[in-house]
């Protein structure tokens, strides 16, 4: 015997059922925090010198990626 039940609610009808807690309050607390922190940290940043770390990044990584190729063709 095969029995097969569909239940059609929300996600948030879902979590009063079964008694999981309401997150959605928590989670709007920590989505403003993590703004609020990476606002903070944007304004923080000189462009001048993220542009140096991400050009060092990408030298570095091409000059591996050429190291990598010579070494496969020896």
């Amino acid at each position: 015997m095969k029995v097969q039940i569909e239940i059609d609610c929300t996600p948030a009808e879902a979590r009063a059922f079964l008694g999981l807690p309401d997150v959605a309050p928590l989670n709007e607390a920590m989505v403003a925090e993590m703004t609020t922190r990476m606002e903070a940290n944007v304004a923080a940043m000189q462009p001048d010198e993220l542009l140096k770390t991400w050009t060092s990044f990408g030298l570095q990584a091409q000059d591996q990626f050429r190291r990598l190729m010579e070494a496969a063709v020896k």
